[in-house]
């Protein structure tokens, strides 16, 4: 499960395209997460994740403010949540997440990428019922022990827990991700996470390779491209 995991974030990481697009949708989630549950990060769990988030990918404070200032003033842009689902080249499976102020305009560039990329859209749980959504925390750690016994005793539903090489790789239920990470943060003093989100993991994966990976590539490379779209979600393995 880690070893997958990090790959898949070495994937989405070679394909989130240039820094302004990476601001650019950081400052949309930071802003409708201020918008929706406040302005204050230790009020609103989901604002604080998502300022964490950012910084550790190296967003500029600056972007992080005007988005929250910009959720001060009540006005703005109205985005809602949208989720497309579809069939890659290889019959791969692909989860697309995206943040609209225009459905028929967000929809239509996605399903224009899945056509470039001879690929089919499909309707909505087509194949997220073969992904799990999951929090995963992933951090360098001996003590498996110890994080389950730390996890189990704030009543937290631990789904997967895994020691890979010494990294310690924890899927946890979306809904008990920040009680779990605050749980891991007081147990396991200047813990690092190389990983800590909420996700869409695959149950099985399918490999590809040749002019289908190629294909593949350019599906992703086109979505993330996309103005509305924040996540891509996959079971391709590349062999």
């Amino acid at each position: 499960m880690g070893r997958a995991f990090q790959n898949r974030k070495e994937s989405m990481a070679k394909t989130a395209g240039m820094k302004t697009k990476l601001y650019s949708k950081y400052g949309k989630e930071i802003y409708v997460c201020a918008k929706n549950g406040g302005v204050d990060p230790d009020g609103n769990l989901s604002l604080r994740r998502m300022i964490d988030k950012a910084k550790k990918d190296q967003v500029p404070g600056h972007v992080i403010d005007k988005a929250i200032e910009k959720a001060k003033g009540g006005g703005g842009e109205d985005y809602a949540a949208a989720r497309y689902e579809g069939f890659g080249p290889g019959n791969t499976m692909v989860i697309v997440d995206c943040l609209t102020d225009n459905n028929n305009r967000t929809y239509g560039d996605v399903r224009t990428c899945f056509n470039k990329a001879k690929s089919k859209i499909g309707a909505q749980g087509a194949v997220s019922h073969l992904f799990d959504h999951v929090g995963v925390f992933a951090f360098k750690s001996e003590d498996e022990d110890g994080v389950l016994e730390a996890l189990m005793m704030e009543d937290i539903d631990v789904s997967e827990i895994e020691n890979e090489d010494g990294m310690i790789t924890v899927m946890v239920p979306p809904n008990e991700f920040h009680q779990a990470k605050t749980a891991l943060e007081s147990n396991f003093e200047g813990i690092d996470f190389e990983m800590d989100e909420i996700t869409f993991l695959p149950q099985m994966t399918t490999e590809i390779s040749g002019d289908e990976k190629e294909m593949f590539e350019k599906l992703v490379e086109m979505l993330n491209d996309c103005e509305d779209v924040q996540n891509v979600y996959h079971n391709a393995e590349f062999v």
